[in-house]
């Protein structure tokens, strides 16, 4: 009789069993609900997060929409105003003399600068970037590369003797991209050097001070609005017909390039604030350019915009005060 009742009693606890599964499965959903909503809302905020700090490190995505290697430019709308990071940049070339500046020449637009440089001097990637456009114009650019870089500028060199890259490389700013040269529509070696914004054609003495080996600031920021009177002012300032170079008033104000010698015998790091530069030599290291110019390492790489472990290369340009 006993097991009787005690076989019942477990009958009747797993019938209830049962019949609770489904009650707490609904509660254990009904509780999940809120949560994955949560969850979902947390992902959201969080790609949303990673995506604006990709647009901030690379604002060029905010411009282009599309990649193509067929090709050069090609102009799209160009925003109202647009802020151009213009740090971490190199020169593409050290030769300070410009032959011809940026706007109207000879009934037509000349869209970039021309700079001095002779046949098989090393030319190099202004920024950071990606290279778009490897190619040869006869009646043009002659051997020229197009770079898209993080900042959103595009920048084109022409006339090379000889590519150094190929397409869809990927490029440091100071890497060597080609040779100087005389190829395509050219009347004499030289560089062809243009600096454009959502392939609109832009002055590059806005942004490049080649007489002085630099860059006119941290940051330009383009304004349609204005625009077209800084370019003929950054002419005036910059351009091929502008004043002596403060950086060249102890001798020749357009040296391409001068001897090590003549640089060597330069007075230190002046107090007046003139502004000075130092040519690197075989064997010069940031330590040594730094205690021969009377100046520290930080001053050094701040006044250049670069680090410490940056090695230098033999010819290139360093402002020392």
């Amino acid at each position: 009789m006993q097991f009787k009742r005690t076989i019942k009693t477990l009958a009747i606890s797993t019938v209830l069993t049962l019949a609770a599964i489904p009650t707490m499965a609904q509660d254990i959903v009904a509780f999940q609900a809120p949560v994955d909503r949560k969850m979902k809302a947390v992902d959201t905020v969080a790609l949303r997060s990673i995506a604006e700090r990709e647009m901030a490190a690379n604002p060029s995505a905010q411009l282009y929409s599309e990649w193509s290697n067929k090709y050069a430019h090609r102009a799209t709308e160009l925003p109202d105003s647009f802020r151009i990071d213009l740090r971490h940049f190199c020169m593409p070339t050290p030769s300070r003399v410009i032959t011809s500046n940026f706007g109207r020449r000879w009934g037509r637009m000349h869209k970039g600068l021309d700079i001095k440089v002779y046949i098989g001097d090393t030319i190099r990637a202004a920024f950071d970037g990606k290279i778009r456009i490897v190619r040869y114009e006869a009646n043009g650019y002659g051997n020229y590369v197009v770079i898209r870089h993080n900042n959103g500028l595009e920048t084109i060199y022409g006339h090379m003797s000889k590519h150094l890259v190929s397409e869809n490389q990927h490029v440091r700013a100071g890497d060597p991209i080609g040779l100087g040269g005389n190829t395509g529509r050219s009347t004499g070696s030289h560089l062809h050097f243009e600096t454009r914004l959502c392939g609109v054609a832009l002055n590059p003495a806005l942004m490049f001070d080649f007489r002085n080996q630099d860059v006119t600031d941290d940051y330009y920021v383009f304004r349609k609005r204005t625009y077209e009177r800084e370019s003929d002012t950054a002419n005036r300032l910059r351009g091929k017909d502008a004043g002596p170079s403060v950086a060249s008033s102890e001798g020749n104000p357009q040296a391409y390039a001068q001897p090590a010698r003549q640089q060597e015998s330069r007075p230190q790091a002046s107090a007046t604030g003139e502004v000075r530069y130092h040519k690197v030599v075989q064997g010069e290291t940031l330590y040594s350019i730094a205690r021969k110019r009377g100046v520290s390492i930080e001053r050094l790489c701040r006044l250049n915009h670069i680090g410490k472990n940056m090695r230098v290369k033999v010819g290139q340009i360093l402002r020392y005060s």
